[in-house]
């Protein structure tokens, strides 16, 4: 399974040092966590949401990854979630990330994507054994339509 991320181009994709600074929506702040989706569209989506309204990403880059199909994985569908869990900032949310991360079952879990739910985000755990076997690719220039801002 291929999947993707934009980050800034000077940052480490695929450290998990952005869920160490705060708590997102499958994790509180303090644990490596990587977010990824499962088509780079996506996960423009993804970054575009996440942005504040004023602000214009400079020097993104779009980072993919290959998880070889033996890789431990597990999957959430959006019937496994509190109700709402699309529009709440929830703990709910964070504290099942957290339960994931922890047990080490697996080094991915496939979660549904709030802006799309019938489109997944794929979690990366750094911690478990078998992430050393996704195989990171190099960074390709990425630039967001300027009509975006208009």
């Amino acid at each position: 399974m291929l999947v993707w991320r934009l980050s800034h181009r000077a940052h480490s994709a695929f450290g998990g040092e952005g869920g160490l600074l705060k708590s997102a929506r499958w994790h509180w702040a303090g644990v490596r966590i990587i977010y990824t989706s499962q088509h780079l569209s996506l996960a423009a989506l993804e970054y575009f949401v996440n942005i504040g309204p004023d602000e214009q990403p400079v020097q993104v880059a779009a980072r993919s990854a290959e998880i070889p199909d033996d890789v431990a994985l597990e999957r959430l569908i959006p019937a496994d979630l509190p109700r709402g869990w699309r529009t709440m900032d929830s703990g709910r949310l964070r504290d099942l990330g957290m339960k994931w991360l922890e047990a080490q079952r697996s080094a991915v879990l496939i979660v549904p994507s709030a802006p799309i739910p019938q489109e997944s985000n794929c979690l990366l755990n750094p911690a478990h054994p078998e992430f050393a076997r996704i195989r990171l690719h190099r960074a390709e220039p990425f630039s967001f339509d300027p009509r975006m801002w208009e």
